[in-house]
């Protein structure tokens, strides 16, 4: 069974830093894509940041400077390192994946179940 698993999430002061992680496990042939995700309460989901698999990223221009995606390829993991955080960052984060399962398959997208972050001013 294919899942995405968040972690690192949690609650920081006004200007700390969290580091949130998400591992993809299961039967998985490549990994293309990976993004995180937010949605706050009352606001429509948004694109956070986004990462290829050769390593290009973009990221929305509320967190530009501030927050840094990454992945370890060998590891099936994706990072969102979260720096000077403020109190609009609250929400819950969701890792995702455009995965590719079988040589046969083509490649669709995967969702975590989120993790909750929560900056208090």
């Amino acid at each position: 069974q294919v899942q995405l698993v968040e972690s690192g999430g949690g609650k920081v002061q006004a200007g700390g830093s969290l580091r949130l992680s998400c591992v993809a496990s299961g039967s998985i042939l490549s990994i293309e894509d990976m993004a995180w995700h937010r949605q706050a309460p009352g606001k429509q989901r948004e694109l956070v940041a986004g990462i290829t698999s050769s390593g290009s990223t973009n990221y929305a221009d509320s967190v530009k400077g501030r927050f840094t995606i990454s992945r370890d390829n060998a590891k099936n993991t994706v990072y969102l390192q979260m720096n000077s955080l403020k109190p609009e960052d609250t929400a819950d984060y969701y890792c995702t994946a455009d995965l590719r399962l079988t040589y046969y398959t083509g490649i669709h997208d995967y969702w975590g179940p989120g993790i909750q972050v929560t900056v208090s001013s």
